[in-house]
């Protein structure tokens, strides 16, 4: 009898494991957008938006960010793992996409009992920080953002004739900074950053598509790349934090410009951690 009564022990005890596990993942129903939610213990937990970039796919849902989203979850915060194209029942290709449904897809996460709503921060990399960086400076509700290798500005879709927007906001499109005549060389050399100075060159247009980060109701971090072969990432966010200081913004931000080519903020979470632990 002893023994049954340890074996049941130990067989309630697996079950309690496997049904915290089972919840801890838990997949929503977001239009347009895939959304694995991972949470941890207790209640009140802070909320962390993960967007991917140009690969496209729900990157923060790999095994590769498995580690990061884990130590996230030991922490005390919750991870939202979204895709927004190139996913299950998401736009193929990084075109027009509707900043409201990746919103959206962030409310439906923040309902669950365990989230605390008016804890939210977004982490994107790369054109996902242009996306963090937007969902910021149209929704007062986002209240922290990092930016890592972000523009200052909105960029056409990747597609073949480059003349619509990556973005679009209540069904009409951002404004973009087209691809100039300069530009095409570069382009067709797969010389990216050399295309995006070209680009940039236009500086009315850039005006118009640029990202109003002073909107923003919270604390803002950019992450760039000293050698970024991509884009310019570091005078982008030195840009952007001119355009806070002469918006005299109220919130703290900071930039940190890592040593290397695009990639290499990635590999310095702890710079990340310990921003989100001071100022979020």
């Amino acid at each position: 009898m002893k023994n049954s009564n340890s074996f049941r022990t130990v067989i309630c005890g697996l079950c309690f494991a496997i049904s915290f596990i089972a919840k801890a993942q838990i997949t929503l129903a977001t239009p347009n957008v895939e959304s694995l939610l991972y949470l941890g213990k207790g209640d009140k937990q802070p909320l962390i938006v993960g967007l991917g970039g140009s690969e496209g796919g729900n990157a923060w849902s790999s095994d590769h960010w498995k580690k990061t989203r884990d130590e996230f979850i030991s922490k005390g915060y919750a991870f939202l793992a979204l895709g927004y194209f190139g996913a299950k029942n998401t736009p193929k290709i990084l075109d027009k996409i509707a900043i409201e449904d990746v919103y959206n897809a962030i409310q439906e996460a923040a309902k669950h009992k365990n989230i605390d709503s008016k804890k939210i921060a977004i982490i994107g990399g790369s054109r996902g920080a242009d996306l963090a960086l937007l969902l910021g400076s149209y929704y007062k509700n986002i209240r922290c953002v990092i930016s890592i290798v972000g523009s200052n500005a909105v960029f056409p879709g990747h597609t073949d004739h480059f003349s619509s927007s990556c973005w679009t906001y209540q069904k009409k499109e951002l404004p973009f900074v087209p691809v100039n005549d300069e530009a095409v060389p570069f382009l067709m050399k797969r010389d990216l950053r050399g295309a995006f100075e070209a680009m940039l060159k236009d500086t009315k247009a850039t005006e118009t598509a640029s990202i109003k980060v002073e909107n923003i109701n919270g604390a803002i971090l950019f992450l760039s790349a000293t050698k970024d072969e991509i884009c310019p990432s570091t005078p982008m966010a030195d840009q952007m934090t001119n355009r806070l200081q002469s918006n005299k913004f109220k919130h703290y931000f900071e930039h940190q410009a890592i040593e290397g080519s695009h990639p290499a903020p990635l590999q310095h979470f702890e710079v990340i951690f310990s921003f989100l632990e001071k100022h979020f």
